[in-house]
């Protein structure tokens, strides 16, 4: 399926996950949910995302999108956040052991990461995407 919104409920994709993806899945929707004041969405196939936003580059791509997200995937959660470049580093270095890309941070496990870290960072996320599309949220 094409990345997008989609009208899927939650709780039935997280059902189609392990036990312990699942409730990674409910902890991370919970306290996304509480940092955005926004519901979940089911994105695709397998992101849950906050917000909507629609960008737009100076090379001329646009598109819509969440503001923030994560998918509970097998391997490893994955994190969909956009941080400043010059805070990103010292945001990884406070969450924990996890590994990352330009806008995805992979966690192995929550137990691995400071959750109060994580949920400032949802919240520095929001700020930082509503400072570059300011009529978005």
């Amino acid at each position: 399926m094409k990345y997008g919104k989609t009208d899927k409920k939650l709780e039935d994709y997280l059902k189609t996950l392990d036990p312990k993806r699942q409730a990674d899945g409910k902890i991370l929707s919970n306290l996304f949910e509480e940092v955005t004041g926004h519901p979940s969405v089911l994105w695709g196939d397998s992101i849950i995302g906050y917000g909507d936003c629609h960008y737009k580059y100076e090379s001329g791509l646009e598109g819509d999108s969440s503001i923030v997200a994560f998918s509970p995937r097998k391997a490893k959660l994955s994190i969909y956040l956009y941080l400043p470049e010059d805070e990103r580093e010292d945001w990884l270095k406070r969450l924990g052991k996890c590994t990352s890309g330009k806008l995805c941070i992979y966690v192995n496990q929550l137990k691995d990461i400071d959750l109060d870290v994580l949920r400032q960072m949802i919240k520095r996320s929001w700020e930082a995407v509503l400072e570059l599309y300011p009529d978005q949220g």
